[in-house]
């Protein structure tokens, strides 16, 4: 097969791992730093160009789509899906998961639990809010990722005084979340990676100081986690509503269960360093039997 994976370059972990695996196995593939892409939109076909050169033949995308390129970086994965080809995840699951607002609405109207979440664009509501949700709080942004723009606020005061910095600093209008703090689970949370309709790998990753977050990106230390029969059935239940067949599912466990976090489009391939799984292989291996043939064979192992 042919496979392009976009990314910002050879030198991500998460790149070079996809890319070893799939020529392990016999796939042609290219790198394709989709920021340096421009797109065709006045022809009668969709192209994609990169280093002045057309971009076709491909059987798969594989998008590895960074935060801070998320609207661009989506354009062209939908590009390619104007010219019929398979993606592993699709501009609009990708969009929607990057936008925690629109998550968090989409989990709920698919019955996935979740901490308690609010949101509101008026601080004179803070109040109200905080009657309803108690305290401590956590306040982020709807645009937040590796544990940034992510506040703990345990009293009103320092709750209000994050409200309104964010507001005044948040030129761009997104929206501000509050968000339930669950004790029991504070410092610790859990990555399942989903690729198809299985959990291929888990981890626990834990704060190594005092901070009640526990992302890689802050220092946070991972090790393996075997989940349970209910934490499998609701990363799986959480990755299908967002329509991610590959993504990173986060939870917390609570004393009323697990509680879904985020739902991660373009999950870090730390785990395999934590857990010793290979992540790599099985989405190649995934893409091998969903991904159509160019010339119209079957797909693989269907």
């Amino acid at each position: 097969m042919k496979i392009a994976i976009l990314s910002n370059g050879n030198a991500n972990y998460s790149t070079k791992r996809l890319v070893e695996e799939a020529e392990k196995r016999g796939h042609e593939v290219k790198v394709i730093k989709y920021k340096n892409c421009y797109l065709s939109l006045d022809d009668k076909n969709p192209n994609i160009y990169y280093k002045g050169e057309k971009i076709h033949g491909f059987d798969a995308v594989l998008p590895r789509i960074s935060n801070n390129m998320t609207r661009y970086g989506c354009a062209v994965v939908r590009q390619f899906e104007m010219q019929g080809v398979w993606t592993s995840a699709n501009s609009i699951s990708i969009t929607r998961a990057r936008d925690k607002l629109r998550a968090a609405q989409i989990l709920a109207k698919y019955n996935v639990d979740t901490p308690k979440t609010f949101v509101s664009r008026n601080t004179a509501d803070i109040d109200a809010l905080l009657d309803e949700m108690g305290l401590p709080v956590i306040i982020k942004l709807a645009t937040g990722t590796h544990g940034n723009g992510v506040v703990l606020a345990d009293t009103r005061k320092a709750a209000k005084s994050a409200l309104q910095a964010f507001y005044l600093y948040n030129e761009d209008g997104t929206n501000i979340l509050l968000q339930e703090y669950i004790k029991e689970s504070a410092g610790t949370d859990i990555r399942a990676f989903v690729v198809g309709n299985r959990v291929i790998a888990s981890m626990q990753r834990v704060s190594l100081d005092d901070d009640f977050r526990s992302n890689l990106h802050k220092g946070g230390e991972g090790k393996p986690v075997k989940l349970t029969d209910e934490e499998k059935k609701v990363a799986l239940k959480a990755a299908k509503a967002m329509g991610l067949h590959v993504c990173g599912v986060d939870l917390m466990r609570s004393n009323r269960g697990p509680l879904v976090l985020e739902v991660n489009a373009s999950p870090g391939f730390g785990i395999e360093k934590v857990t010793g799984k290979n992540v790599g292989g099985k989405i190649i291996e995934y893409i091998e039997h969903n991904a159509p043939r160019k010339n119209g064979k079957d797909r693989v192992g269907a």
